[in-house]
């Protein structure tokens, strides 16, 4: 079998790492990919988002199952492309990838079928916005209500800090058009879990749990990023509470997905924030995590194309996952400067030395080769991940780990797993 996937971050590194210990497939090409994914992959020059060439490359070499990996082709309507020509394709049609794509619509979903979330408006007027946040006062939360790449939600603490962010992505249109309307909201005080699931519109069948890192910085200060680690399984999520979750939050929405006549296979990920024992949704995306797809496909035991195979054919109630019981934690390494501006360029040195370990992988984000050399070429650029027989096992191999790599400016916190230490 051959299989393409689109991407060339962690999370597609991830995917094709795992996919290539299926004995079925024979083949994988990445597209775009990165210097880690050129190990396992061919890597092709084709961008994430050029639809038309993705779809004439999987007809001319019969592809047997694309796995998209981030979000924008899906929301630009890659799956219905592909489904168009009959094209096996893991991932939701662009109706169902709104979910991700607009904030304002997934809110709108989640209050017509019942699902928990926070108090909210919607606005595309910044003087509205404006006045409604001076008149329901800090803290609250403001969301771009498109694509913004991890980093468009701001938790303002003040009112001015509030208005400020609305500045930026209202006026001084930060985040481009997915900024033209924002997404006003209650601040949930809590704790952040990942919640992800296989489903073929018809069968709901749940990952292991995990729990990502967003903000840049130790003890989660300083801006949001795309994550800055993760690990698996979330302490926080019990039985009790991963019951509540698949009953009041991912079934009703499976149920609603279908009533507004969406035919949804691929990935649902629910980014949750528990208050006070009981979940409630933040956002919902249609794609893996990244870096939660790390820790937990380093867990999975099973075959994972078979597993989207199932999805794509609506099968997936004939399939069963089954999960190592090791712990898996995930430290992403970032270069200097992101998540804004941020240096590229620089020379990796020290991976060769954690090659061959089956307790540690490290997934390539952003980087590439040049004369020979590993360099940097993104704001997140390596996932060091290691699994061991619980989280601090996991997080100790992967901080030795990170001791033997080198690149200037190389960022990382310290502070990955602790939440799990805190809460087991």
């Amino acid at each position: 079998m051959k299989v393409l996937v689109i991407g060339g971050g962690g999370r597609e590194h991830t995917l094709v790492w795992k996919l290539s210990q299926s004995r079925k497939v024979d083949k994988i090409f990445c597209a775009p990919g990165n210097a880690g994914i050129s190990e396992l992959a061919e890597c092709l020059d084709i961008k994430t988002e050029d639809i038309e060439s993705l779809l004439n490359f999987a007809r001319y070499e019969w592809i047997d199952l694309t796995v998209v990996g981030p979000e924008a082709p899906l929301v630009m309507g890659i799956v219905d492309a592909f489904r168009k020509e009959g094209l096996r394709i893991f991932g939701p049609p662009a109706s169902g990838a709104r979910l991700e794509g607009s904030k304002a619509f997934a809110k709108d979903l989640m209050l017509k079928y019942g699902i928990p979330t926070a108090e909210y408006k919607t606005f595309t007027s910044y003087l509205h916005a404006e006045e409604y946040v001076r008149l329901k006062g800090a803290p609250i939360v403001i969301k771009a209500d498109g694509l913004a790449g991890g980093k468009g939600v701001f938790v303002a603490e003040s009112v001015d800090e509030a208005i400020d962010a609305l500045k930026k992505i209202m006026k001084e249109k930060l985040f481009g058009d997915a900024g033209r309307r924002v997404v006003v909201e209650q601040c949930l005080k809590g704790e952040e879990v990942s919640f992800m699931a296989l489903t073929d519109g018809k069968t709901i069948l749940p990952l292991a749990t995990s729990q990502d890192y967003k903000r840049i910085y130790d003890n989660d200060r300083g801006p949001n990023t795309g994550g800055m680690g993760a690990y698996s399984p979330a302490p926080l999520i019990t039985k009790r509470l991963h019951s509540e979750i698949m009953l009041g939050i991912m079934k009703p929405l499976l149920k609603g997905l279908k009533r507004e006549g969406i035919d949804y296979r691929g990935i649902i990920y629910a980014g949750l924030m528990i208050c006070n024992g009981r979940p409630y949704v933040l956002e919902f995306n249609c794609r893996f995590g990244d870096p939660e797809a790390q820790p937990v496909l380093m867990r999975l035991k099973g075959d994972l194309f078979d597993a989207m195979k199932a999805t794509v054919d609506g099968r997936l109630r004939d399939v069963k996952l089954s999960w190592r019981k090791d712990a898996s934690v995930c430290v992403v390494i970032s270069s200097k400067g992101y998540p804004n501006a941020y240096e590229k360029g620089k020379i990796i040195r020290g991976l060769d030395t954690l090659k061959g370990r089956d307790d540690l992988f490290v997934f390539h984000a952003g980087t590439s080769l040049s004369d020979g050399e590993l360099i940097t070429s993104g704001g997140r650029v390596l996932g060091v991940t290691a699994s061991g027989k619980n989280i601090k096992d996991a997080k100790d191999k992967a901080y030795r780990a990170i001791g033997k790599i080198h690149f200037d400016g190389m960022h990382y916190r310290k502070d990955i797993g602790d939440k799990a230490l805190k809460n087991s």
